[in-house]
């Protein structure tokens, strides 16, 4: 089950590394375009769905290692089972609250279906098409913290320092 999770998070932050790619070249192709004075319609748009999807599928991936921002204000002067308490609480809520964002998002992409949602933009492009990659972060997302409080009501969880604060810029 590890390994389908961890390849799970894995793919998902494979998908977000070609979206950024994807943004690369609609961004490329729009300046291009601009240089060369021809226009490809709904670049933009394009460029905004890719920007969209590489920031939700990344989320699931980030979270496991570490990398989302915490704020550890409380819970880093707690110690022993006040300390696990808070986890628990926090891992719980955060699960809550991604759960009910991977629904949402869900019902999002499936009400933009069925009422043939098209983009404002010159694209015209079906809503619910850009909008399953959110769907999908969502969900995987709420997938992550499921299984980081699973992990930390049985003990085995490792949470993932961040070196952030040991950089220089």
């Amino acid at each position: 089950m590890r390994r389908a999770l961890d390849g799970l998070y894995d793919g998902c932050a494979a998908l977000a590394a070609l979206f950024m790619v994807g943004l690369l070249v609609m961004v490329m192709l729009s300046i291009l375009g601009r240089q060369l004075h021809f226009n490809v319609p709904g670049i933009d748009a394009y460029a905004g769905y890719m920007m969209a999807g590489a920031g939700f599928l990344a989320l699931a991936h980030t979270l496991k290692r570490g990398e989302h921002i915490r704020v550890t204000l409380l819970i880093g002067r707690l110690t022993g089972a006040a300390h696990r308490g808070m986890e628990l609480w926090s891992l719980f809520a955060a699960s809550l609250l991604a759960l009910l964002s991977a629904f949402y998002s869900g019902r999002l992409a499936w009400q933009s279906y069925q009422f043939h949602d098209i983009s404002t933009s010159n694209d015209a492009t079906p809503l619910w098409i850009p909008q399953l990659s959110m769907a999908l972060g969502t969900t995987v997302l709420a997938i992550a913290f499921i299984d980081e409080l699973v992990l930390e009501a049985r003990g085995r969880r490792v949470v993932a320092g961040s070196d952030e604060a040991t950089r220089n810029e």
